[in-house]
């Protein structure tokens, strides 16, 4: 199987169509059903042409998911961090960010850039309620 290469409007996409499941019902739980699994496949190849197996998106889901996760413990309880267009990740002081990279160390990929907030809405409709910031789950 041919390794699956995601851009941003791919990820973007593919986010879209999650969504649309999860707002179906699809997602009942923590995880798809079979027919939401098999809508976002039959979905994804119509919008994008590109027909990866329910692994390889599941793969994407999951890396995604890891990756909200770290963003949001990086913000922590920080709500009133600004966001910086030009460097793409939040605008904070470098202290602040050398202290929190000691409490989330997976987050050290957004030193030099982060998830813009337009992506982590999405994210959020994604993964929020089924994810704590902690390692218990919500549902």
């Amino acid at each position: 199987m041919k390794k699956a290469m995601w851009d941003k409007r791919l990820t973007e996409m593919f986010c879209d169509i999650c969504i649309k499941e999860i707002l179906k019902g699809n997602r009942p739980g923590t995880h798809f059903t079979r027919d939401g699994w098999l809508k976002i496949m039959t979905n994804f190849e119509k919008e994008t042409g590109k027909s990866f197996s329910q692994r390889q998106l599941k793969n994407r889901w999951d890396a995604l998911k890891k990756e909200w996760k770290a963003w949001k413990k990086l913000k922590g309880e920080d709500n009133g961090l600004g966001w910086n267009p030009i460097k793409r990740t939040v605008d904070a002081s470098d202290e602040w960010r050398e202290s929190r990279l000691q409490v989330v160390p997976e987050a050290k990929k957004f030193k030099t850039s982060g998830i813009d907030p337009e992506f982590e809405v999405k994210l959020d409709q994604m993964f929020m309620g089924i994810v704590a910031t902690g390692d218990e789950y919500s549902r």
